[in-house]
């Protein structure tokens, strides 16, 4: 949910930047206003006159390209109206900033959590703080935001950590990692999802060279090795490989869940979607693991479905992508709930 187009927080590896994100003005200075956001939102809630109701699920109050928290929200408090029309229509709520003013709205989040859910997660490219003033210059400290966790855990608010992005050569070795997610164990985070850094061409990539240039310019060649030109600005193969072991192997150590638990979506979703969600970390952790898995062509086919999958319950291998493994797994999710499987692989029991 983008509220505001434009962030001045200014990170500058922010993929909001770059040029197919249309995002008018000077990045980082300008910023447009949804004026009309909560007009708009609340005819899209209205299920009259639709031919099928929203499907549940968490309303994401953060968007890709401007922060919800970021400082104009104080003069026109957009993301406060739109948390208080969620809790009036009993949406749960989940959101991602980077920005301390979250705390103002603990009193509608907490309002919400009472009768749904709610989950606020933090962005960090690392805790180290002489590192954030260079890349996130707008942004609270890295300390400010680890005490903001602790005031919402102590508020009994769910919370997560966004490691994301990781910059390369910078904050992805292991003791500038390791340092972050003990840093996020230490105030009880529930989960920590990390991710790599997008460099598109254009002007995310220069902008973010020039910063380069200034204070790591001897990581200039390293750069030019490992980002070469994709259509997504993604980081070559081998080198996300690399991160996510690393990041693997410290988030076993710490037994810190690596995607959201399921207590947090289990009972917000749908049955289909449940299952869905489930084989989908499934994939994704296994792949950290550096094994192949069956679970994400599954999830893909069962996402096909028209029909409830507890229909299908003694069927389900004629699902494309289902065999006798998933078969059981699934089973096991419609029958009670949850997965054994899944929750020790979720926290590197296995």
């Amino acid at each position: 949910m983008n509220l505001y187009r434009g962030c001045t927080h200014n990170c500058v590896y922010c993929d909001g930047r770059a040029e197919g994100y249309y995002v008018e003005g000077e990045f980082g200075r300008d910023v447009s206003v949804k004026v009309n956001a909560l007009e708009v939102l609340r005819r899209e809630l209205d299920s009259r006159g639709k031919r099928s109701p929203l499907q549940p699920g968490y309303v994401m109050v953060g968007g890709g390209v401007g922060d919800s928290y970021q400082p104009v929200e104080e003069k026109y408090g957009l993301t406060r109206k739109t948390l208080a029309l969620l809790s009036e229509k009993k949406f749960p709520v989940h959101i991602l900033t980077k920005s301390t003013l979250v705390k103002r709205d603990v009193d509608l989040l907490r309002k919400i959590n009472e009768t749904r859910k709610v989950i606020i997660s933090f962005s960090f490219s690392s805790t180290d703080e002489s590192i954030s003033r260079i890349f996130e210059p707008g942004v609270p400290s890295p300390q400010e935001r680890l005490e903001t966790i602790a005031f919402f855990k102590e508020n009994g608010l769910a919370c997560g950590m966004f490691l994301m992005p990781v910059i390369p050569f910078i904050t992805d070795t292991k003791e500038v990692l390791e340092k972050t997610i003990q840093d996020a164990k230490d105030v009880g985070v529930d989960f920590i999802i990390c991710g790599g850094m997008t460099l598109k061409e254009g002007k995310q990539k220069d902008y973010f060279f020039n910063i380069l240039q200034r204070y790591y310019q001897n990581l200039m060649l390293e750069y030019q090795m490992i980002y070469k030109g994709s259509q997504w600005g993604e980081a070559i193969h081998e080198y996300s490989d690399q991160l996510h072991q690393t990041f693997n192997m410290l988030m076993n150590l710490y037994k810190i869940p690596k995607r959201i638990p399921p207590e947090l979506f289990k009972d917000v979703l749908s049955e289909n979607d449940l299952v869905i969600v489930i084989l989908e970390h499934l994939d994704y952790l296994l792949k950290l693991e550096g094994k192949r898995s069956p679970f994400g062509y599954a999830a893909y086919s069962l996402s096909q479905l028209q029909v409830p999958i507890s229909t299908m319950l003694y069927q389900l291998q004629t699902i494309k992508g289902v065999g006798k493994t998933t078969e059981k797994i699934i089973q096991e999710i419609i029958k009670t709930g949850r997965s054994t499987y899944y929750e020790r692989l979720l926290k590197g029991d296995l």
